[in-house]
């Protein structure tokens, strides 16, 4: 039986060095945050950089939220791509969709433990949303449709996908042959049952994209709708909110792809350039879109906004929070500039994952500048400024999460293609 299993494609079943060394070097990432989430657990928040906006001259919202708000961003992404190659069949594509649908729920279970982070008393936060929820309320919305309904969603569409593939694996004997079978749940791939996968997948795509689109605008209104913070008020708030988590998202997935086409034996043939190409020319639709909203938006507060407005632009241009408004803004025009070049004269797989990278680091930077100024400064009441530094607290667990998340997608890898196997021939059974 070993034998056989190593036979499997992808690398599944295959634990080499490199493997492990990544893994243990993420394991002490999460041991890190595990400890620093007990500190907080028994300390309370106080020992975060958290704290009250205006008698406390602190905010209430800092890291936890911003990754909360980036990671639901990076879900956006990788469900809609998985979709969109099913309705629009984009063969090119195809190979990636599995590793897609993975950063969709792997990223959405982070955002709720980072929201578990951020209520100090998790289980008192847990009782009382069903003891005091507000249904017209879009902090609800957003953590009972993005974090409930949002991830059920992609369970179900992650499961439904990988089915022929579980079957396909449980042909061959190995260790992991009785979870294929489970998985695969008695399909066997005959042409009616294939017709049937294919019909649920296509309808289950087109059901699941209006309910991305309302579950990331949903998150931008619980900023967009609040006339009393400064930065927060705008229509722009939810149309933004979905560009720039498609913008994070595709980064990662750029990335990933990358990586597996690497590592996993046998990827490189299946993941083309051509995958990176259209990749690539996504990510650059939705940077200039987005560069465009964050023009906008500052000359809108700058020059017809209140005080207050003006005072907050001034901050992100020339002011506290300058640094990461313009690494935010420097790196996607960085990436702008990259993606621009290769649509121009050819494409790279280096560039294209550089310039992946750092529009996530646009994304972050700028969702920490989104939720934090408006929270230390502005405010419409007779408080003074405030301030906000994460502590290493804050910085640990945070690490630690997007470990985990890291590590659970190394696992998966060990056990199931991470890449969608070839299509064959209809069987005949």
């Amino acid at each position: 039986m070993s034998a056989r299993a190593t036979t499997l494609p992808y690398g599944v079943g295959r634990v080499g060095p490199l493997s492990l060394l990544a893994g243990a070097a993420l394991a002490a990432l999460v041991v890190v945050g595990v400890v620093a989430y007990a500190i907080q657990f028994s300390e309370g928040l106080i020992v975060t950089g958290l704290r009250d906006w205006g008698t406390r001259n602190g905010a209430p919202w800092g890291l936890y939220i911003t990754f909360d708000v980036y990671l639901v961003g990076v879900s956006f992404a990788g469900i809609t791509v998985a979709a969109l190659v099913r309705l629009f069949g984009i063969e090119s594509l195809r190979p990636i969709t599995r590793m897609a649908e993975l950063l969709t729920i792997v990223s959405l279970i982070l955002a709720g433990g980072v929201i578990l982070a951020d209520l100090g008393q998790p289980l008192r936060g847990i009782v009382n949303l069903f003891r005091y929820a507000r249904p017209q309320s879009a902090f609800f919305g957003t953590f009972t449709l993005v974090i409930a309904g949002y991830l059920f969603a992609s369970l179900v569409y992650f499961y439904l996908a990988g089915r022929r593939d579980a079957w396909k694996m449980a042909q061959s004997p190995s260790r992991f042959r009785v979870f294929y079978l489970a998985w695969a749940a008695g399909y066997r791939d005959t042409p009616a049952q294939r017709a049937r996968h294919e019909r649920v997948s296509f309808w289950l795509a087109i059901a699941i994209l209006p309910l991305l689109v309302t579950a990331h605008s949903t998150l931008g209104l619980v900023f967009g709708l609040m006339a009393g913070r400064p930065g927060w008020f705008s229509a722009l708030q939810a149309p933004g909110f979905v560009v720039l988590a498609g913008v994070s998202g595709i980064g990662h997935i750029i990335v990933i792809a990358a990586l597996a086409r690497r590592f996993l034996p046998g990827a490189r043939e299946r993941i083309s350039l051509q995958a990176f190409r259209l990749l690539g020319l996504f990510l650059l639709v939705l940077s200039l879109i987005y560069l465009y909203f964050t023009v906008i938006e500052l000359l809108t507060a700058g020059y017809a906004g209140h005080a207050q407005e003006q005072d907050l632009v001034a901050l992100l241009l020339a002011g506290t929070y300058a640094p990461f408004f313009w690494v935010g803004i420097g790196s996607l025009v960085v990436a702008v500039a990259i993606l621009w070049y290769q649509a121009s004269y050819g494409w790279n797989v280096g560039l294209t994952v550089f310039a992946g990278i750092i529009v996530n680091v646009a994304a972050v930077a700028k969702r920490l500048i989104i939720v934090v100024p408006s929270l230390t400064h502005g405010s419409l009441l007779p408080y003074g400024d405030g301030v906000y530094v994460p502590t290493w607290i804050e910085v640990a667990i945070v690490a630690g999460l997007l470990s985990l998340g890291a590590l659970a997608m190394i696992a998966f890898a060990k056990v199931f293609p991470l890449v969608t196997l070839d299509e064959e021939p209809e069987s005949s059974q």
